[in-house]
């Protein structure tokens, strides 16, 4: 069954930074990194346990083609995935799970 999903406001204004920066250097990497992080939410929402639990209740699939890992859980019950962060890997880690 897939699961539905939303974006926490802190991801979602992330999701937005990380598109605009890349928007002002290229239009077709806006438009390519949109692609994979729709095709990444797609992935996960068809199997969300298939990626790794990193931390407490969290999960995370990293981009392929990008430095970001999408950081999300699953609630089971509701069959809905909640998006935490889109995670640029030259940040801090140690923020990482903070919210």
């Amino acid at each position: 069954m897939e699961y539905k999903y939303k974006f926490d406001p802190i991801a979602a204004n992330e999701y937005e930074e990380a598109f605009i920066w890349y928007q002002e250097r290229s239009e077709m990497a806006a438009d390519n990194f949109l692609i994979a992080v729709e095709e990444a939410i797609e992935a996960i929402c068809n199997d969300p346990h298939r990626y790794r639990n990193t931390y407490k209740q969290l999960r995370e699939l990293a981009l392929k083609k990008y430095p970001y890992h999408i950081i999300y859980y699953v609630d089971e019950k509701k069959k809905h995935v909640t998006i935490t962060s889109l995670f640029h890997n030259k940040r801090d880690p140690k923020k990482k799970y903070k919210r």
